[in-house]
């Protein structure tokens, strides 16, 4: 009984982490964030809430709008 009572917690442990990582995954695709790329091949990455971010999703935001209809 012992056996199979750790191998109950292992498997336990094991979904919850990765179901704690699917969840860290699908709420990073939602948040709002500016990507800059630049051409000598780098990349800036500007979170929501910065000042930087906030002009520039602005107008992401009336340009999708915009092409939306």
């Amino acid at each position: 009984m012992r056996g199979r009572s750790f191998v109950t917690g292992v498997v336990v442990a094991a979904g919850s982490a990765a179901g704690a990582i699917a969840l860290g995954r699908r709420a990073a695709r939602r948040r709002e964030r500016v990507e800059l790329y630049f051409g000598d091949g780098s990349l800036m990455t500007l979170s929501a809430g910065s000042p930087e971010a906030e002009r520039l999703l602005a107008q992401a935001r009336e340009l999708l709008a915009a092409a939306r209809g």
